[in-house]
């Protein structure tokens, strides 16, 4: 699975982090690629784009609290980025929200932990069923 993986500065550190644990996976960095301050709309829509076009299948953008770029991700067409603290809201964003992108907040979560997340996140199944239903009517209103 092809992975699209973006931060902004304050995000940086733990995309290196979340790469090297899941050497398993093909991520397409789409930067930042150091901690010097920049802003986060340029990684973000650059990812979520990639996953909207089909380039990547899922992606995980980071930043700070996570806000910045839930809300510039979920701006694409057909992008269902849910930001995630715990591994049991992850697994509930890919449940019921079939959620295309886990935004982790790198200022709230050690790296072990968004580890923890994710692997959560990327083995969690959309329930379909009842669910798509609101997944198609989010899409209605695009």
């Amino acid at each position: 699975m092809k992975l699209a993986i973006a931060c902004d500065h304050a995000g940086y550190a733990l995309k290196e982090e979340l790469i090297r644990a899941f050497p398993e996976y093909e991520f397409m960095d789409f930067g930042t690629y150091d901690s010097q301050s920049m802003d986060y709309p340029d990684t973000g829509f650059a990812a979520a784009r990639a996953i909207a076009e089909g380039v990547c299948e899922k992606g995980i953008l980071i930043c700070g609290s996570g806000i910045g770029m839930s809300i510039t991700a979920n701006k694409v067409p057909g992008i269902r980025a849910a930001l995630a603290w715990n591994t049991d809201i992850a697994r509930l964003s890919r449940r019921h929200n079939d959620a295309n992108i886990l935004v982790l907040p790198a200022r709230f979560i050690a790296a072990p932990y968004a580890s923890e997340i994710l692997k959560a996140w990327l083995q969690t199944a959309f329930e379909g069923g009842r669910h798509q239903i609101r997944i198609d009517k989010i899409h209605q209103g695009e």
